[in-house]
């Protein structure tokens, strides 16, 4: 049954609590960063400052991201879950005090600046726990022969409330402003926390409890290097998102270069989630196990060249359609490197291998939300995003010539494995 349908993991209870919590949370999430960004630019005006916002997030995160992923591997994963989530309502708590028509008319606005960069900072040293755990819970509440339904269907639902949530963010600061738009991602991160308690606590399946940790790290990091389809999956995406951070300088689009304001923002943020989620529904149903290798170089080589496009468009709607593509090509790439990710790992070293995914794939989108401020900075916005885009197109490029067992990368036998368990 599990090959040919579709709808194979949505039919555990269970993981559809899951899918609902993990929705809730991203939405709130993705509209919190969106809104963060508008406030940022608004106070300073400065490119760089929203370069700032990624290097406040990934220091904690890349710094902590093995750490992390020792402990997820050594804890019970619900319970970790819920102790990440009411930390994170705290962040949102303080950004809708900060936010406060009261503290804004007697703070300076470099104090009300640093507090933020402060919150941000915290929520990097969280989101170095958020992703292990949530990668190790998805593999406890499906079986092994649905793991890339799984994948897709929660890659999906990642998609669709990265689809929603900036959009609703960007309307949300015309209709009620930036306070308030605060005060319901608040809202939704606690909604979040009362959704988590349907789901039971799992079993830790790590044999190795209380092993010391430079051994689990160094476990951890070697397994990674050695398999060649996950360290050539996580490193390729690491480099789209590292040079094509195009999304990080859409305030300055928005405001500056195609002048649509907040609705519009709102827009072009969502338009590349729109893109990858329409692409995740279809990989639901055509499975893309088929040349997994050269799909996800093809992938990735089309990002690079809609990054580019949208570099130097300056018509909203062209820039919305480079945008949904780039989103088109994005959810292949991140369909392909999850499956690889979850059939390829053993259960006992999730939360380690998350982590190295993290400190690679994770931490580049803050890293290249830096490079692509300072870059802005130096050279211009367009020619920022248009360099961006170039460096994507020659890494694809190279990686495809020295690493031909890459591109003959195909998965269909290891799910046909995973499908016998």
């Amino acid at each position: 049954m599990a090959k040919n349908d579709p709808y194979a993991a949505l039919r555990i209870k269970e993981f559809n609590v899951f899918l609902l919590l993990r929705f809730v949370l991203v939405f709130g999430w993705s509209m919190q960063f969106v809104v963060i960004e508008w406030e940022v630019y608004s106070l300073t005006k400065d490119p760089l400052s929203l370069g700032v916002i990624g290097l406040m997030e990934i220091i904690p995160a890349f710094s902590m991201a093995l750490f992390a992923g020792h402990i997820v591997d050594q804890r019970e994963k619900r319970n970790l879950l819920a102790i990440i989530i009411a930390a994170f309502s705290l962040i949102s708590f303080g950004l809708f005090l900060l936010t406060w028509p009261v503290i804004v008319s007697n703070w300076s606005t470099k104090t009300i600046l640093y507090s933020i960069y402060a919150l941000v900072f915290f929520g990097g040293f969280l989101r170095s726990f958020f992703g292990p755990t949530i990668f190790s819970l998805i593999a406890l509440i499906v079986p092994k022969k649905l793991y890339a339904n799984a994948a897709t269907w929660s890659s999906s639902t990642w998609q669709m409330a990265s689809v929603l949530g900036p959009a609703f963010a960007g309307f949300c600061i015309g209709w009620i402003g930036v306070h308030w738009s605060l005060c319901i991602i608040f809202g939704l991160v606690v909604l979040s926390l009362m959704i988590l308690s349907r789901i039971k606590k799992k079993p830790i399946l790590n044999p190795k409890l209380g092993e010391p940790v430079i051994q689990s790290l160094k476990e951890g990091v070697q397994f990674v290097f050695k398999t060649k389809a996950i360290l050539g999956a996580i490193s390729l995406d690491m480099v789209a998102v590292l040079f094509g951070g195009a999304v990080a300088l859409l305030p300055i689009y928005a405001q500056d270069i195609l002048k649509v304001g907040s609705e519009g923002f709102g827009i072009l943020r969502a338009s590349p989630a729109v893109g990858a989620f329409l692409t995740m529904l279809i990989t639901a149903y055509l499975p893309i196990s088929k040349n997994a290798g050269l799909k996800l170089l093809g992938a990735i080589f089309g990002f690079g060249i809609c990054i580019i496009v949208f570099g130097v468009s300056s018509i909203f709607w062209i820039s919305v359609m480079a945008l949904f593509f780039s989103g088109v090509t994005d959810g292949v790439s991140m369909v392909i490197r999850q499956t690889i990710l979850q059939i390829k790992t053993p259960d006992h070293m999730r939360g380690r291998v998350a982590s190295v995914n993290s400190m690679f794939v994770g931490s580049s989108n803050e890293l290249g939300a830096f490079e692509s401020g300072l870059t802005a900075k130096l050279m211009g916005t367009v020619n920022a995003v248009v360099f961006g885009g170039v460096m994507t197109l020659i890494t694809v490029a190279t990686t495809g010539i020295i690493s031909p067992s890459f591109r003959k990368l195909d998965l269909r036998k290891d799910i046909e494995e995973h499908e016998k368990d």
